[in-house]
C-alpha cells in the first residue's frame, strides 16, 4: 500500500472504521515529517504544503470574528449569488436536510453568506463556527472544501482527517466555485457538509452540478439583458455612419454596424464616456445606453496594430487573481485573467519562440491530441489580446517585451493548476 495513491472511490470502498483510521495515520505521519502509509490525494497534499508555509496551527480551533450584520447584509446584496439562491436552494437544500447536512454558500473571500439544512446539523455547525459572516478560507480554518475550493479554483471534497485543523476532523464537505459566466470573475462557493458519518463519494458531483446549473441561470439572464440593449441600439446604429457598436457593462456586443462582429469587446476597469483608447479599435467616442455603452471607433484607427505594444505584464503573485497589463504608445490597459488563460499565457511567457496547438495541448492537458480545445481557447485569448499575440505557432508577437511576475514561494504559482509545464516551472524554480 505504501507505493499506492488515495482517491476519493478508494476512501468510500473502505469500511468507514478503517478509511477514518488510515487518513488519520496519513495526516499523522505528515505533521511528524515520515513517510505515510500512503500519498494524500494530491489536492489534499498541495493544500497542506500551504498551510505548513502559513505555518497554520493544526490544533487551533476554527473561530472567527463574524461580519457585523449590516455588513452581512451589504454582502449579500452587492452579489448576484442573491439572484441564484432559489436554483441553489432547490436543488440541494432537501437533498442536504434529508442527508443530515447543510448548505453553505460564500463570498469570493470564503465569508460564508446563508446556510440552510438540517436543523440539527446546523447547531452541531455553530460549534465550529460553520455559521454566517465566518471566514472559511484556507488561512482562517486549514484545508476544507470551501479554503480549498478557492484556493485550486475548482470542485474539491474533503473528509475526516483530510482537514488539516483537528477540530473538523468529525466532519465530511464538498464544495465547487460558482463564476459570473459573463466575465469569468469568481463569485463564491457552494458547499454541502454535514458529519463525517454522512460521507458520499456523489455529494461532489451533486454540488457540481447545482452550481452549473446556477451559472446557466446566471448565463441565460445576461442574454436577455444583451437582447434588450440591442433593442435599443439597433435602430440609433442604423442612423450612424462608419463603425459602431453597442456593448453591455461587460464588453459583450449587442449590436454592430460598419464593422465584422466581435463576440466581447475588452474594456478597462475604468471604462467611462468620453474619448477613450481600446486595444482592440484604437481611439473611440464613447457615450452612455440605457444598459450599456455606444462606442464609435475613429474613422483613422490607431491601436496595437499600428502602434506596436511595447511592454507586457503577466501577474501571477497572487495565489487567486492573475492579470495581464499591456503598455504602448497610445495608452494602458489591464484585463483579468481565467485560470485556463494564465496557464496558457505562462507558457507562451517562457517560450518565446511560439508552440504549436499540439505543443500547447501537451504542455496544458499532457495529451498533444486536445488540439481543438487549444485551439478554440486560444482563439477567445487573441479576441482580448489582438497585436499582441500572433499565431502559426502560438506566440507574443515579435518586439513585445514580456515580463512574468511570480509569487514569492514556487509552490504558489497557479495553485489551481495541474497542467505538466506549470507543475514542472513549480520543481525546477529554485526556492
Amino acid at each position: 500500500m505504501r507505493d499506492s495513491a488515495l482517491d476519493i472511490r478508494r476512501i468510500a470502498a473502505m469500511d468507514t472504521a478503517h478509511a477514518t483510521r488510515l487518513l488519520h495515520q496519513v495526516r499523522a505521519a505528515i505533521l511528524d515529517g515520515r513517510r505515510p502509509p500512503i500519498a494524500p490525494r494530491p489536492v489534499i497534499d498541495a493544500s497542506w504544503r500551504r498551510m505548513f508555509r502559513l505555518g497554520l496551527d493544526p490544533d487551533r480551533d476554527t473561530s472567527s470574528v463574524l461580519l457585523a450584520r449590516d455588513e452581512l447584509e451589504h454582502r449579500r446584496r452587492s452579489t448576484v449569488l442573491g439572484e441564484i439562491m432559489q436554483t441553489l436552494s432547490g436543488g440541494l437544500v432537501s437533498i442536504a436536510d434529508a442527508s443530515v447536512q447543510i448548505m453553505v454558500v460564500t463570498d469570493a473571500q470564503g465569508r460564508v453568506l446563508w446556510r440552510a439544512g438540517n436543523a440539527g446539523v446546523i447547531r452541531r455547525a455553530d460549534t465550529i463556527c460553520l455559521e454566517e459572516g465566518a471566514a472559511w478560507s484556507e488561512d482562517c480554518t486549514g484545508t476544507n472544501a470551501i479554503g480549498t475550493a478557492l484556493a485550486a479554483q475548482r470542485p474539491v471534497q474533503v473528509h475526516s482527517a483530510e482537514h488539516f485543523v483537528r477540530t473538523l476532523h468529525n466532519w465530511t464537505c464538498a464544495a465547487a466555485p460558482v463564476h459570473d459566466p459573463r466575465d469569468g470573475r469568481l463569485l463564491g462557493i457552494v458547499d454541502v457538509s454535514g458529519p463525517a458519518s454522512t460521507f458520499h463519494p456523489a455529494t461532489l458531483a451533486l454540488v457540481d452540478s447545482v452550481t452549473r446549473l446556477a451559472e446557466a441561470e446566471l448565463r441565460e439572464r445576461h442574454l436577455r439583458t444583451v437582447e434588450r440593449l440591442r433593442a435599443v441600439a439597433a435602430p440609433i446604429l442604423c442612423r450612424l455612419p462608419g463603425r459602431a457598436l453597442a456593448v453591455d457593462p461587460n464588453g459583450w456586443t449587442a449590436a454592430v454596424t460598419g464593422m465584422p462582429p466581435l463576440d466581447r469587446l475588452p474594456l478597462p476597469k475604468s471604462f467611462r464616456a468620453g474619448r477613450v483608447w481600446l486595444p482592440a479599435l484604437g481611439m473611440c467616442t464613447v457615450e452612455p445606453l440605457p444598459g450599456g455603452w455606444l462606442v464609435r471607433p475613429d474613422a483613422a484607427r490607431t491601436g496595437p496594430d499600428e502602434e506596436q505594444t511595447s511592454r507586457v505584464v503577466l501577474d501571477l503573485s497572487r495565489p487567486r487573481r492573475w492579470t495581464i497589463e499591456v503598455s504602448g504608445p497610445a495608452g494602458s490597459w489591464a484585463q483579468e485573467l481565467s485560470p485556463r488563460h494564465a496557464e496558457l499565457l505562462f507558457v507562451l511567457a517562457t517560450h518565446r519562440q511560439g508552440r504549436t496547438a499540439a505543443e500547447l495541448a501537451a504542455d496544458v492537458f499532457g495529451d498533444p491530441t486536445r488540439t481543438v480545445t487549444v485551439r478554440a481557447e486560444m482563439s477567445r485569448v487573441r479576441r482580448t489580446l489582438s497585436g499582441v499575440l500572433a499565431h502559426r505557432p502560438y506566440r507574443f508577437s515579435e518586439g513585445v517585451q514580456v515580463e512574468v511576475v511570480r509569487p514569492g514561494n514556487p509552490d504558489d504559482l497557479l495553485p489551481h493548476s495541474s497542467a505538466p509545464a506549470v507543475a514542472g516551472e513549480r520543481r525546477q524554480t529554485p526556492r
